[in-house]
């Protein structure tokens, strides 16, 4: 996310354009980051939501009031940032249209690369009084919440997602609306015999760890590690659905920068990347180092990741041995035991 898009969030409050909540009102801030400048004159009190754990540790360090999720109604005005997802910002509206009072305003804003000109034209069709402005490679629009958004926010919630029939997600989250082929391939090697603790780092909804738990039902437990909240709240009912006999610990987490409470017999892991963008070997490395710290002597470790990325010389680094499983086309399996 760019902090071009913060600033033309609030750049129609710095220019008078609109004016800014005062003393008194509140304000739900979703898809909030840190490093926005509140204008002069913005003196309500404010809520800044932020599922993503690496993201809402950089609103508390600002000393933000921060929350992974959204509550309380009646807000006298809402701040949408978009992200990447198409769905995912449509849910945030509709969540801003929820917890508002009628009459409250609404603030959108993203750039050209979170899609905020289509998103704009579809909010301007339920024909609510607003308008919009550009700055900073970004556009702001706002609008005034109607007395009945019923329809609206029917219109713009994001739809959970059954995926193979057995698992939910939804929007926003990684793979959402099927199985990851990476993940599919390290569900084929994992083991059949396993009788120790593991964790899933980068969990997801659940995926690999339905599987492992499937594999080896005699494994003592399995603790879930995501840093998305609400990736790791669908985890949860996934577990709940398809290995509720396997024991399970769920930890909104970020692996980059907070280390793991216990040791681990094993470690499964599919390091997020970008399909289609740039490459970010850089966090994958930083998860791998984070599994060498949290496993036991003799722990082993199974990852899954594109071919082109380098992750062989981090684990070399990392372990006392490495080495690959299998590879296709796309991925490579790897493994290495500390």
């Amino acid at each position: 996310m760019s902090r071009d898009a913060l600033k033309t969030l609030f750049y129609p409050f710095e220019t008078g354009v609109i004016d800014p909540p005062g003393e008194g009102e509140r304000v739900l801030f979703l898809g909030a980051e840190a490093g926005y400048r509140l204008p002069e004159g913005f003196a309500a009190s404010m809520l800044a939501v932020q599922p993503l754990k690496s993201l809402y540790r950089a609103l508390e360090a600002a000393r933000a009031e921060a929350a992974p999720v959204a509550s309380g109604e009646d807000y006298d005005a809402a701040l949408v940032l978009c992200g990447k997802h198409k769905g995912e910002n449509e849910d945030r509206i509709a969540e801003a249209l929820k917890r508002t009072r009628d009459g409250a305003l609404i603030v959108v804003a993203g750039g050209k690369e979170d899609g905020i000109q289509p998103l704009r034209k579809k909010i301007d069709k339920f024909g609510w009084e607003g308008d919009s402005m550009p700055k900073y490679h970004g556009v702001a629009f706002w609008f005034t919440r109607p007395e009945d958004a019923s329809e609206a926010v029917s219109k713009l919630t994001k739809v959970p997602v059954r995926v193979d029939g057995l698992f939910e997600a939804a929007p926003g989250m990684f793979s959402h609306d099927r199985v990851d082929a990476g993940s599919e391939l390290l569900a084929s090697r994992l083991p059949r015999d396993f009788s120790g603790h593991a964790a899933d780092f980068g969990a997801g909804w659940g995926f690999l760890s339905v599987k492992l738990a499937e594999a080896s039902p005699g494994l003592k437990g399995i603790d879930l590690f995501e840093a998305d909240h609400n990736s790791l709240e669908a985890a949860r009912a996934n577990m709940a659905a398809n290995a509720s006999s396997t024991p399970a610990r769920f930890y909104w987490h970020d692996l980059t920068s907070e280390e793991t409470r216990d040791k681990y017999d094993l470690i499964v892991m599919n390091p997020p990347f970008h399909e289609g963008h740039a490459a970010e070997p850089a966090l994958g490395a930083a998860m791998i180092k984070a599994a060498a710290k949290a496993l036991k002597q003799g722990g082993r470790l199974m990852l899954v990741a594109n071919r082109g990325l380098p992750y062989e010389l981090v684990l070399a680094e990392s372990f006392k041995e490495s080495g690959e499983t299998c590879r296709n086309a796309r991925f490579k399996v790897l493994w290495a035991k500390r």
